[in-house]
């Protein structure tokens, strides 16, 4: 059974959402920019400066200055950059306590269920990709025969074809209203053939994290603590639970810039963390490559993690504006989050943050 904690903070989430844009926009920049130079706060963080790492310090001020005063950027919160594995530069344009202060980071999380999938399989309490999940639901799929033959491979590359809606089926979750998370999404219908059309959405990664609970006997965010946030120093978070125990995978993490980014900062590293090797390499390289063509868009869809092959960088992306973007050919990682529920016009979209990206990449020597 859910304790307090985590159904107040579910029903905090849903509050904010109701709440719309209109009170964030009114809540102007209030911070004048100070310093970009990094804190140290022990957590794990290796710290430098822009000059040590062959970044021009001059050029970067400038555009930490240029984002405070960007009123098409007003909802950014943090803009952290790190080169060679070393925070470089941070800045918090609302808060300096969100320093430490825990956000919700919307689908990041997915991101999150792309590594702990490789982990799994690594460890063998999965077994291979594309085993249909009929093996890990073997009692639910009874009355879904339909589903029978969906993959994991499916699930990671949105392709299950079910047809779920984060719009209808997330907004009853994050309301309360199904006793059962996992069969609310085994309900849905096929809406396409599984492996034919990609259907982003919030129903695939939460079914792998409940067969990751299935196999490992334990909630996924338990387990992960012990394979993976532990060994990446990760400890300033939330994972939320739905009510019947499952974590929840499309959506359910919060927590603070710094700790995002060592998630992307041990993907980064090919899987290593301080020289121990905590996700396989192999699954990063596949994990980060495109394995999707996205109809309309310019980018292409790995395993949950996103991929601008023009750039060469793949990133993780949660709503509202929260993102890590890697650049493998430069060892650079560049962590950006914002007001998690801006919507429409007041949201950060992919390319205004890559475009940032971009001027920081023009620093380099």
């Amino acid at each position: 059974m859910m304790n307090l904690k985590k159904i107040t903070s579910i029903l905090l989430l849903l509050f904010l959402v109701v709440l719309g844009n209109s009170c964030l926009k009114d809540d102007e920049l209030s911070l004048a920019f100070d310093t970009l130079e990094p804190i140290d706060l022990n957590d794990g963080l290796v710290l430098s400066n822009p000059d040590a790492e062959d970044m021009d310090e001059g050029q970067l001020i400038d555009i930490f200055e240029n984002l405070y005063a960007d009123e098409n950027l007003w909802s950014m919160r943090s803009l952290l950059v790190f080169r060679n594995g070393k925070l470089v530069a941070e800045s918090y344009l609302k808060d300096k306590e969100d320093i430490l202060n825990r956000h919700i980071i919307w689908s990041y999380t997915k991101q999150v269920m792309g590594v702990l999938t490789g982990i799994a399989i690594d460890q063998g309490v999965l077994g291979s990709i594309d085993d249909p999940i009929s093996d890990y639901f073997d009692i639910e799929l009874t009355d879904h025969m339909d589903k029978q033959d969906i993959t994991l491979r499916n699930l990671l590359t949105m392709q299950s074809g079910i047809d779920y809606s984060n719009e209808k089926e997330t907004d009853a979750i994050l309301q309360n209203t199904p006793e059962n998370s996992i069969e609310l999404i085994l309900n849905r219908p096929i809406r396409f053939p599984q492996g034919t059309e990609f259907h982003y959405n919030d129903g695939n990664p939460h079914l792998l994290s409940g067969i990751i609970q299935k196999v490992v006997g334990r909630p996924a965010d338990v387990w992960a603590d012990e394979v993976f946030f532990s060994k990446i120093e990760m400890i300033n978070y939330n994972w939320l639970r739905y009510k019947d125990g499952v974590s929840l995978g499309g959506f359910g993490i919060e927590t603070t810039p710094r700790e995002l980014a060592k998630i992307a900062l041990c993907v980064a590293n090919k899987g290593q963390w301080k020289g121990e090797q905590v996700i396989d390499s192999m699954w990063v390289e596949e994990m980060t490559t495109s394995q999707v063509e996205i109809n309309n868009s310019n980018y292409g869809f790995g395993f949950f993690w996103w991929v601008d092959e023009t750039r060469g960088i793949y990133f993780m992306w949660g709503v509202g504006g929260q993102f890590a973007f890697v650049v493998p050919d430069k060892d650079m990682v560049v962590v950006m989050t914002s007001f998690p529920n801006t919507k429409g016009e007041y949201e950060i979209q992919s390319d205004e943050a890559l475009a940032v990206v971009d001027e920081i990449l023009g620093t380099l020597r």
